[in-house]
């Protein structure tokens, strides 16, 4: 273990499983922090693919705008199960990224341009964004979902994430903390997790994700 990184509380090392729909802004922060742990604590980290267009399919009562939302959102799922079938699930994380900044810091809207450039980014074969509109992947999309909703329930949404094998919805968080912000609040996560009888813990939320702050500012912000 490099010197700058303190091990968590539950062992040598923790295992992370993380499930993203990369249009989502808040497994989007979630994930960045997951990433900034990395830096300062020993940790191994699993992407998966999770879905809100197949969490959402076929529910009554969602508004115009967030049904045209989850009917776009399938295309991205299914090319990031294309790429991991072809490819093994390590291309998750790095194709996930590439989708995730365009989405997210770029605001790129048009899904479709999202998915072949980030293909390229990654270095992946272009004809994976075939699978967009295909309907070849959603089994195993499908079943990517389940594994990690069913440890949760289904009135949650993304993201998921397993310490060691407890899993949670998020940590939901509207910033990125960084250094040893990030370490801490993660050591606070694994605490939780140790304890078999713990399930909840929720306040209002007052903000949407903020992706515009500088990574040096955002250690500072996280203690405001």
């Amino acid at each position: 273990m490099s010197s700058n990184r303190r091990s968590s509380t539950l062992s040598e090392k923790t295992h992370v499983d993380f499930w993203f729909d990369p249009v989502c802004p808040f497994a989007w922060a979630t994930s960045r922090w997951v990433l900034e742990v990395e830096k300062v604590r020993d940790i191994e980290v699993a992407w998966h693919v999770m879905s809100l267009s197949v969490l959402n399919d076929g529910r009554e009562g969602l508004s115009d705008h967030y049904r045209e939302f989850v009917a776009k959102g399938w295309g991205p799922v299914r090319v990031l199960i294309a790429a991991a079938q072809k490819h093994g699930d390590a291309v998750l994380g790095d194709l996930y990224t590439a989708m995730g900044e365009l989405l997210h810091y770029e605001k790129v809207e048009d899904y479709s341009e999202v998915i072949s450039r980030a293909l390229a980014k990654v270095g992946l074969e272009p004809e994976l964004a075939d699978a967009a509109t295909g309907t070849e992947h959603d089994q195993a999309l499908k079943a990517s979902h389940e594994n990690g909703i069913s440890q949760v329930g289904q009135d949650v949404g993304t993201p998921v994430m397993a310490l060691n094998g407890t899993a949670f919805f998020g940590p939901v968080i509207t910033r990125v903390p960084v250094g040893e912000e990030a370490g801490k609040l993660f050591d606070a996560a694994v605490t939780l997790a140790s304890f078999p009888y713990f399930f909840e813990i929720k306040r209002s939320r007052t903000e949407s994700p903020q992706f515009d702050v500088p990574a040096s500012e955002q250690e500072s912000l996280s203690r405001a």
